[in-house]
């Protein structure tokens, strides 16, 4: 696959927001990665709402969303140092593989009716597995895809291929399921792994020669040096308060609109095809914004603004209103995350980025786990739309503290890119 860009320009100019589209490479990893998104959302949908079918359980259900994160905070760190030490292309193929190969079972045994609520968690859990292993490698080899004045926009690029997906997957799943059912859903996020698949074994990068290290002592590396850096320990602290908050509603989305709203797989499909909507929508002008408001404004308003979506949502038996309120959360969700992965690329050397961003991976994503897990079982005591509320009001208390405790490095602050 040829890796030189064409004359740039108009939109795909450097520096402009579709400029990392100019890259070959880029522009088939990006299209093949939105087509894997879409069936993971797909098998997302389908694998919440088979969990209210298995059991009536608060907690378990919240758990298919723990399931798909937990794995994430868990081998992370051995993600990023299997990143930094191998070429990061074959672990890439490593991983999409290992991930069709669980859907694929994920499918047969439901179709066989032989799934129960542990083997249905167990196997989202190998999923995530390979998402945990797939995540730093595919971040950090996004650097080998387009040049490095085009790395911010190749970042948000990214974040609006996942939340594409986000926006067509449930929707196409809510429907699949009701005409077809849970396991022709599995069925077909199996196949949505293999146009990754092949690009990824078309694609030959220039990398530089990789200095191995045995594993825990090149985890070692990447801790100290995140450990040891202030502006990265800063970027890690808001990662985890934002997802740990604002992940229940995404983990209870299926209780919400079953119990709350009353509303069927359709309904819950459409509800996160609002989520993902809003997300494409703010993504294409994050860049901007950032530019023009600087980190730490960007990053509060958008949490108050998921914060302030969070409250009517909790209260209200409507759908149309909750979708209204759902994209604003999503757009939300991506202002504050893409800020967030840029801040910690900027900030990481290229030796050891991979063990940088799964760092910040097991950080983020962990705080989803762990959240998802408190909000399930909180929710079972109080119910729904107080654990919302309650949310909600613990986002809008730590946006202002953490802005004075962990303030957001300031532009040239910690980077070691231009």
């Amino acid at each position: 696959m040829n890796d030189a860009p064409p004359s740039p320009t108009g939109l795909t100019a450097p520096g402009r927001a579709l400029a990392p589209f100019r890259f070959p490479a880029f522009r088939a990893i990006w299209t093949a990665n939105l087509a894997s998104n879409i069936g993971s959302m797909i098998q997302s949908v389908a694998a919440a709402w088979l969990m209210t079918d298995l059991t009536k359980s608060h907690q378990l259900i919240a758990l298919v969303q723990a399931s798909t994160t937990l794995p994430i905070m868990l081998l992370a760190l051995f993600a990023g140092a299997i990143a930094d030490n191998h070429d990061r292309r074959l672990v890439m193929l490593v991983a999409q593989v290992g991930m069709l190969i669980a859907s694929a079972l994920l499918a047969a045994l439901t179709w066989a009716g032989m799934i129960g609520p542990l083997s249905l968690l167990a196997l989202t859990l190998t999923v995530g597995a390979g998402t945990a292993l797939n995540g730093p490698a595919w971040q950090a080899s996004v650097r080998l895809q387009v040049g490095p004045e085009d790395l911010p926009q190749a970042i948000s690029i990214n974040t609006i291929a996942f939340n594409l997906g986000r926006s067509v997957g449930p929707a196409v799943g809510g429907v699949l399921i009701s005409l077809a059912g849970p396991a022709t859903a599995f069925a077909l996020n199996t196949l949505s792994y293999i146009a990754l698949i092949v690009v990824l074994l078309r694609w030959r990068p220039d990398m530089p020669p990789r200095q191995r290290q045995p594993i825990l002592a090149s985890i070692a590396t990447g801790v100290r040096f995140c450990a040891g850096s202030s502006p990265v320990r800063r970027v890690l602290g808001r990662g985890i308060s934002f997802s740990f908050a604002a992940i229940s509603y995404l983990a209870l989305m299926p209780i919400l609109v079953r119990e709350q709203i009353g509303g069927s797989e359709v309904d819950f499909g459409l509800l996160l095809g609002a989520f993902g909507l809003g997300s494409i929508i703010v993504a294409l002008g994050v860049a901007g914004l950032r530019r023009r408001w600087g980190n730490e404004r960007l990053l509060g308003t958008a949490q108050i603004a998921f914060a302030a979506a969070m409250l009517p949502i909790a209260l209200t038996t409507s759908l149309p209103l909750a979708i209204a309120c759902t994209m604003v959360a999503g757009g939300a969700w991506v202002a504050t995350l893409t800020t967030l992965n840029v801040a910690m690329q900027l900030r990481s050397p290229e030796e050891i980025l991979g063990r940088c961003l799964a760092i910040y991976q097991a950080i983020t994503f962990g705080g989803m786990a762990v959240g998802s897990y408190a909000m399930g079982l909180l929710s079972d005591y109080i119910g729904v739309g107080n654990t919302l509320i309650f949310s909600a009001v613990l986002l809008l208390f730590l946006t202002p503290l953490l802005r004075w405790l962990a303030p957001m490095p300031a532009r040239d602050e910690g980077r070691v890119m231009a």
